[in-house]
């Protein structure tokens, strides 16, 4: 089976009239990220594949490129990184986790279209979802048993309206746990009706404040985030965790019209998380994991549920079995129960929505 993948490639060079090429900086940070972990130049060179000679190369072509150090020693701890260095490896962070969702799906639509080339047979799974790291986790997933589908990343609205105007088979959305439940479905209502849907129920996850660490400024409210001193990094508008955010502000009396940054937006919560661990921000607002992954604190604000929304009458389908046999097995739940701030203990299970909103069923 045809798998695509598409790179970020970043390069930097001097425009000088008499500048040579530019630095590919993709080695570069492979090799910074394993000199901040080792403190070893030579350890680090032999991890990414480089020869010892080599490495210090890259490192003097970089340092001229820059007209700054990149490596400091330290007495006892051996190689350290510069500032410059740290802002480098930050920055590849961040571009990373600001394109990589987009180019998987532009990647997956690729693949649709040279398989249908080459007349390779079998239905395809088209799966539209809010970005998460359990979804991440179950296109890995599907790529390991051979399940073919088509991953578009969307906010959660985008997703479930694709889905009720038969652009996709499978929609991705979450809604929180208490007192946001009701005010959130309400905004799906017009998609996704009790007759026609059923919800595979993937996961529970921690959503809350994102915060450097040590967290310096002391945030642990979300009335925090509206102090003169700190720096905010959203959500893109139309995702399911601003529109959670611009819910709980409202319900709380907090005008986000206070919170310094609350208009800028990243598409996933790894780049928020990418872009407060590079110092650019001070506080975010997402789910555990990437918080954990970027080397965070976390403070809890609540808890929500992550469903796949899909049409009854395909449950069965050849299209849907292979995702809905792979949501279902214990391996995958597995996987789930592994990701910080998430808990698979539902994973698979599937739902009418009276059984998944019983209070909300009459409205």
């Amino acid at each position: 089976m045809i798998r695509i993948a598409i790179l970020p490639h970043l390069q930097i060079r001097d425009d000088g009239p008499d500048a040579g090429p530019g630095l590919d900086v993709s080695r570069l940070v492979t090799l910074l990220g394993h000199i901040e972990s080792t403190g070893s130049i030579s350890q680090s060179a032999q991890a990414a594949g480089l020869s010892y000679r080599y490495a210090w190369g890259i490192l003097r072509d970089a340092e001229s490129l820059f007209g700054g150090a990149l490596i400091a020693k330290t007495r006892g701890r051996g190689s350290a990184l510069s500032p410059l260095a740290q802002q480098l490896v930050w920055a590849s962070k961040r571009i990373a986790a600001r394109l990589s969702p987009t180019l998987e799906s532009l990647a997956s639509e690729l693949e649709i279209e040279l398989k249908k080339l080459v007349d390779q047979s079998g239905p395809t799974l088209r799966l539209h979802a809010s970005h998460g790291f359990a979804v991440a986790a179950l296109h890995d997933f599907l790529d390991a048993h051979q399940v073919r589908h088509d991953l578009k990343y969307c906010g959660s609205l985008e997703a479930v309206a694709a889905l009720a105007q038969g652009a996709c088979d499978i929609a991705g959305f979450h809604v929180p746990i208490g007192e946001f439940e009701q005010s959130t479905l309400a905004g799906f209502a017009a998609w996704i009706r009790p007759e026609k849907h059923l919800l595979i129920h993937l996961a529970v996850r921690s959503q809350g404040i994102f915060v450097r660490p040590g967290n310096p400024k002391q945030v642990t409210t979300l009335q925090d985030l509206c102090r003169a001193d700190v720096r905010f990094v959203n959500r893109q508008p139309g995702s399911g965790t601003r529109l959670l955010l611009d819910l709980i502000l409202a319900a709380r009396g907090i005008d986000s019209s206070r919170i310094e940054g609350y208009s800028n937006g990243e598409f996933t919560h790894a780049a928020v998380a990418a872009y407060i661990g590079s110092g650019m921000a001070d506080a975010g607002f997402g789910v555990e994991t990437a918080a954990r992954r970027f080397g965070l604190d976390f403070v809890p604000v609540l808890k929500e549920r992550y469903f796949f929304a899909i049409e009854r009458e395909r449950l069965q389908s050849p299209a849907l079995a292979g995702a809905v046999a792979a949501l279902r097995s214990g391996s995958f739940r597995q996987v789930v129960d592994a990701l910080p701030g998430y808990d698979g203990s539902l994973t698979g299970t599937v739902l009418t929505l009276e059984e998944a909103f019983p209070e909300d069923a009459g409205g």
